[in-house]
């Protein structure tokens, strides 16, 4: 385990995949158990263009930010916003 900007960059696009992964698997079992078992994958297909893209986004600005660290902790505020989201979406599908 690495402790450079880069690792730590690394490992929260690996938290928000993980988590989307998690809160995927959740709704799709609980659906498949109930019987109401529903293909639409658009709202985590919204969730990459809207959480992700702008994330990877504000990675690609770094090269011409001349502070060279706002836009990272920029990142890091958003990967952690969407962290949060995605640990609130899994407490609330337990909540039903």
């Amino acid at each position: 385990m690495d402790f450079s900007l880069a690792a730590w960059i690394t490992y929260t696009m690996w938290a928000i995949f993980a988590l989307m992964i998690v809160d995927f698997v959740i709704a799709f079992s609980r659906g498949f158990w109930k019987g109401s078992f529903d293909t639409t994958f658009l709202p985590y297909l919204k969730d990459i263009l809207y959480y992700i893209l702008p994330l990877n986004f504000i990675l690609s600005m770094v090269a011409i930010d001349p502070t060279k660290y706002t836009l990272i902790v920029l990142f890091f505020i958003g990967g952690a916003s969407v962290v949060v989201k995605y640990i609130m979406d899994i407490i609330g599908r337990f909540k039903e």
